[in-house]
């Protein structure tokens, strides 16, 4: 039998969770049990006090006020996309994403809330933004700036704002280290996820709290594990990117499903890693 939807967000809020990020409104009855509308998802909420804080879904322009309509209905303050706004490595592509972006992000606004972007490794991966140019009339070189901080220049601060994910931001620092200058030389450039958010940290309401375990066998140079029992300092990050009342976690672990042999695996490692972010809670906001 499913564990009913309702079932599940009650025993996570027994286990202590009080914020609830959902990850898009595509529904699965074999999850979930039945359909459910955003009026039944915001009444269980209610009963459980919970309060979501925010969707990261597929954002189309043309259907942005429906998205809008749901996620006021559930009480969000927060509405978002669960990818980076291109996977493109050239700046044309980021300019025309910022566009995009401050409109929808004034719409957002003028409802109550911030329109904020999930991001992933790629997004700290270099621009392509200098030197000579290929078949199709791209540059080739990289000035060195990485694509999401020519985001944060290019979009407006009252409007675009952003969701880190702590694990893929550390992935990011392993992957991406070098690029090669409009001069023709490789140069090494350290990723710093604690310093990103540190220098603009009012424009990051969000985080995926997301642990792993440095191995450098594997592409991303980690694995992922329950928060807590990994090698990611959560409590330096926090206490370093300051404005402790601004900022929610929101724990997120991909490999958490434990499929048919163990069903119940997502909510036991929700419980231990609960335990864990409690700790954290004189960094974050209450």
């Amino acid at each position: 039998m499913p564990y009913g939807f309702e079932r599940v967000l009650a025993r996570l809020a027994e286990i202590g969770y009080k914020e609830i990020e959902f990850a898009g409104y595509t529904q699965s009855t074999e999850i979930l049990g039945r359909q459910i509308t955003p009026t039944e998802i915001r009444k269980i909420l209610d009963d459980n006090g919970l309060v979501a804080n925010g969707t990261h879904t597929s954002i189309q322009p043309a259907t942005f006020q429906q998205q809008l309509d749901i996620a006021e209905e559930l009480g969000m303050k927060n509405i978002g996309t669960g990818s980076d706004p291109t996977s493109s490595a050239y700046k044309a592509e980021w300019d025309a994403a910022a566009d995009i972006w401050n409109e929808l992000g004034r719409q957002a606004r003028a409802r109550g809330m911030r329109l904020y972007t999930h991001n992933h490794d790629a997004a700290y991966s270099f621009l392509i933004d200098r030197g000579p140019r290929d078949a199709q009339g791209r540059q080739t070189l990289s000035s060195g700036i990485r694509r999401l901080e020519y985001f944060f220049e290019i979009t407006d601060p009252r409007y675009v704002f952003f969701e880190l994910d702590i694990y893929w931001a550390y992935v990011a620092r392993y992957k991406h280290q070098k690029y090669v200058n409009p001069a023709g030389q490789e140069v090494t450039d350290l990723f710093d996820p604690i310093l990103t958010v540190a220098d603009r940290t009012t424009r990051f309401p969000l985080f995926h709290a997301k642990d792993g375990d440095r191995d450098t066998s594997v592409p991303n140079g980690y694995q992922m594990t329950p928060l807590g029992e990994g090698d990611l300092n959560f409590q330096q990050f926090f206490q370093t990117i300051g404005e402790r009342n601004f900022h929610h976690a929101n724990w997120e672990m991909d490999t958490a499903p434990g499929g048919a042999d163990n069903k119940g695996q997502s909510l036991d490692l929700a419980a231990s890693s609960y335990r864990n972010m409690s700790d954290l809670t004189i960094y974050l906001d209450k």
